[in-house]
């Protein structure tokens, strides 16, 4: 599992101070690259060799309105590899394991030039089966 901190900023919320819908898939999006990231995968450099992941559905559970200031951690990992697409979990919690919102982000393995899917490329496909679970 992967885990990322979240500080929610006053620009995250609505008039109330609760964070607005949409800016969880921000949350969530935010983790995903930093995994990468942390795997030493460099997406620019995928873009450079035409490729590119892409999200192809998106599933949220809203739990418990998070509100500004709140320090929170994303908790990622892959529930489903396939050749040319994986499916992340998701899940924003608090320090005491409370969890505000839950995701299930299928990805896909793109040509950016043709927009169709293209195999994940080995190195990466090993990568991906150590974080799934």
């Amino acid at each position: 599992m992967f885990r990322w901190p979240i500080t929610v900023y006053y620009e995250d919320t609505d008039a109330g101070g609760v964070v607005y819908h949409s800016n969880y898939l921000k949350f969530f999006e935010r983790a995903r690259s930093e995994w990468l990231r942390a795997m030493g995968i460099c997406q620019s450099e995928l873009l450079k060799q035409d490729l590119a992941f892409v999200v192809r559905k998106a599933e949220l559970d809203f739990c418990h309105a998070a509100r500004f200031e709140q320090q929170l951690c994303v908790e990622s990992w892959i529930s489903e590899l396939k050749r040319a697409s994986l499916v992340f979990e998701q899940q924003l919690v608090d320090e005491n394991g409370i969890c505000y919102c839950k995701a299930s982000i299928k990805i896909a393995s793109v040509s950016l030039s043709k927009m169709k899917p293209q195999a994940i490329p080995e190195p990466i496909l090993q990568e991906f089966k150590i974080g799934e679970r």
